[in-house]
């Protein structure tokens, strides 16, 4: 049995330094504070007419940002409900799911698991893509992404996190933020969205091709009634609501 705790003992240890390692850079610069009060993201650039007709885009990536006052209570709730219900519970680090990932996903191999990353983790990745380490690649990554979430927390409120995150999520289709998204599917604003519209954009983060409603509208459809269900669950919409 000793060699049973001698063995915990040293992977703990080993973890930890890890963590000491990263927190110090030791695998790439982690963005401090300050440099995530200045967040650039890729935008298209718009020409106008004299008389303020748009003429064109021009982009890499097919991306307008959307400020955080714009974005309705009822994107917020789908994304919430859907994607991270404990959102505004935690400081970007959601223990929970963190523990249940770690039994039921490795200990137990259940797929159905999830990933654990809360919405503060997830806006880590999508501003600081994951690189390779080999073997260590997603421990080093996952760790990466908590510090950055943790300090993200301590520089935006809630509301701008959401915003942050939806103007630089992909939506497939190279269209990329809420904005580009819901004039390409709904051709509306963003804070025009009803509840049905914005369950089905936020229905299309699980798999951006699979439901797009272009593309796949039944498919689109039936992943929109899910991200409502979950709306309905955690009681961001009643069922007359709902239906």
């Amino acid at each position: 049995l000793w060699y049973f705790g001698l063995a915990t003992v040293g992977i703990f240890s080993s973890f930890v330094i890890l963590i000491i390692l990263i927190w110090m850079g030791m695998f790439g610069e982690i963005p401090s504070k300050t440099q995530l009060t200045s967040i650039n993201t890729q935008v298209a650039t718009e020409v106008f007419s004299a008389d303020s007709v748009l003429l064109g885009r021009y982009y890499w990536q097919e991306r307008s940002t959307v400020p955080p006052e714009e974005i309705g209570a009822e994107l917020k709730h789908a994304l919430v409900a859907t994607e991270d219900v404990r959102f505004y519970k935690h400081h970007g680090i959601d223990v929970r799911s963190l523990f249940r990932v770690l039994i039921k996903g490795i200990l137990l191999q259940d797929e159905s698991a999830g990933g654990g990353s809360t919405i503060t983790q997830q806006l880590a990745k999508n501003l600081f893509p994951r690189k390779s380490f080999a073997i260590l690649s997603l421990p080093i990554n996952k760790i990466r992404e908590i510090i950055i979430a943790w300090r993200l927390e301590n520089v935006y409120n809630k509301d701008e996190i959401l915003g942050l995150y939806l103007n630089t999520v992909p939506f497939g289709d190279n269209v990329y933020g809420i904005k580009t998204a819901a004039d390409r599917f709904f051709s509306s604003a963003v804070k025009n969205l009803t509840t049905d519209q914005a369950a089905v954009l936020v229905g299309m983060l699980k798999a951006t091709h699979t439901y797009n409603p272009r593309i796949f509208p039944d498919r689109s459809k039936l992943r929109r009634n899910v991200v409502l269900a979950q709306m309905e669950k955690y009681s961001f919409l009643t069922t007359e609501e709902k239906n």
